[in-house]
This record gives structure tokens, C-alpha cells and sequence, in this order.
């Protein structure tokens, strides 16, 4: 009796994701996930279901992977503002950087591909956005309280604002070759903040 390959499911998982997340998931395969975890198809639907649940599993993946960073970067004790501006900061540069560019981010590529017809893809895109904008509005407001940010202003709009210009910066920088076009617009936008 043959036996089945044993291999390690946190390892394809992450390799599905690396796959899916530089290919999108209309362009990816089965016969290619196979190919590329080195795993056979039925061991892959045993462990992980269809297409479809691996690809929303390696998502699930990547925010696990993401949000701890953000909550450290946001919540961090002291003045509030600068962490805001980092993090705004450094979504321009990874947007505009060589090698990561053309990959955008996996939660900006899913509600661009996914999310509009895809109920649980636009769920999980929506959870992202809520916690992010959650973590954004939770600085602001702190900036607010210690005086670095201008009574008048409303944290929660400028959440809602930083969030939407920051996945767009991950969709400009992806398209286009241009850093300034990129970096010009995060250092507008921060303008708001003062």
C-alpha cells in the first residue's frame, strides 16, 4: 500500500500564499499549487479544502502575519502622531520599493480581484480595514488628547481618509513607476495632521 507524502501544512500554506499573492487567484491553478507546495492535489484538498478556502486560509495568514506589527507600531506609549506619520511613512515605501512593489498587498489585491463578488473574500478585506482604521482612529485620538493634534480636528474622518489613501497608495505604487507620484501624496495627506 502506497503511503501518502508527508509535509508540513504551515509550510504550503505559506508557500500558497507567496504564490497567490505575486499571481492573484484567477491566475493560479491547482495544477500550479501543486507544482509549487510540492504536494499532491488530494492531500492539499484533505488539508486545506478547494482552491478557494486555501486561498481565503493563506489571507487569514498574511493579516495574522501583519496586524500584530501595526498594533505595536500604533498603540506604542508616548507621543501618537509620530507613529502615525511612520506607518503612513512606510505603506509609501513599500509601495514604491523594487521587489515589493509589483506584489502590492495581498489585502489590496483581494478587494480589487476578489472582494466585489466574492462574499467571504470581501469579508475578510472589510475585517482588515475595520481593524486598521480601528488602530488609526485609536492613535488619533490619543494625539488629540496630548495635544499634538488640533482640537478642530476629527479623528475618526482622518482614519476613514488615511485608510483610503493608504490602500490606495498600494494600488498606485503597484501600477505605476513613479515613487513621487506616491511618496507626494502620503506627504500631502500628512499635512492633514497638523
Amino acid at each position: 500500500m502506497a503511503r501518502t507524502k508527508e509535509f508540513d501544512p504551515d509550510a504550503a500554506l505559506r508557500s500558497a500564499l507567496e504564490l497567490f499573492w505575486r499571481r492573484g487567484y484567477e491566475a493560479t491553478s491547482m495544477t500550479d499549487l501543486v507544482e509549487h507546495l510540492g504536494v499532491g492535489r488530494a492531500s492539499i484538498y484533505a488539508t486545506f479544502g478547494n482552491k478557494h478556502e486555501l486561498y481565503l486560509k493563506a489571507l487569514d495568514r498574511y493579516q495574522q502575519a501583519r496586524n500584530p506589527q501595526l498594533l505595536r507600531e500604533l498603540s506604542q506609549p508616548g507621543p501618537a502622531l509620530p507613529a502615525v506619520r511612520a506607518v503612513v511613512r512606510r505603506f509609501a515605501t513599500e509601495a514604491t520599493t523594487e521587489g515589493r512593489r509589483l506584489s502590492g498587498c495581498f489585502v489590496t489585491n483581494t478587494a480589487a480581484e476578489l472582494a466585489p463578488h466574492d462574499t467571504a473574500a470581501a469579508r475578510r478585506v472589510e475585517h482588515n480595514w475595520d481593524h486598521l482604521e480601528t488602530l488609526l482612529h485609536s492613535a488619533l485620538v490619543r494625539a488629540q488628547a496630548q495635544g499634538e493634534l488640533p482640537a478642530d480636528r476629527n479623528p475618526l474622518a482622518l482614519a476613514h481618509m488615511l485608510l483610503v489613501l493608504m490602500q490606495g497608495l498600494r494600488v498606485v505604487g503597484k501600477a505605476s513607476a513613479d515613487p513621487a507620484r506616491v511618496q507626494d501624496a502620503a506627504e500631502q495627506a500628512l499635512t492633514l495632521l497638523d
